[in-house]
């Protein structure tokens, strides 16, 4: 299995996850979700959703950009989903998913739980 950072180069705390995953002699494929061409689909998402124990999208998303990004605060699943792949500013970083297992790297130290 290869593990996949879902990795912001951008943003502190991503880097911070991948320098964690690097000291413990992991490399990861790193998947830059911001870039358009990297972007991930409703159905990734799901899947991830999915692989972190069934969890709603919430669990993994930027509640300090939704309202900015039009999104209300009741929205549905199925909503916070579209939105995330549309916006994926949205989407909370680093996430790392390893097989069937997904963590958000919050504290950064959670993403070494799926190794």
């Amino acid at each position: 299995m290869s593990y996949v950072l879902i990795h912001n180069p951008g943003c502190g705390s991503s880097k911070k996850g991948l320098e964690i995953l690097e000291a413990a002699g992991i490399q990861p494929e790193i998947r830059r979700y911001m870039l358009v061409a990297e972007r991930l689909s409703v159905d990734e998402l799901k899947e991830i959703a999915r692989k972190m124990g069934g969890v709603s999208p919430r669990a993994f998303m930027r509640e300090k950009d939704a309202a900015d990004a039009g999104l209300a605060a009741d929205a549905s699943d199925a909503d916070v989903f579209a939105a995330m792949a549309k916006n994926p500013k949205l989407i909370q970083r680093p996430i790392g998913i390893n097989g069937d297992k997904a963590v958000l790297g919050r504290p950064n130290a959670a993403l070494l739980t799926i190794v």
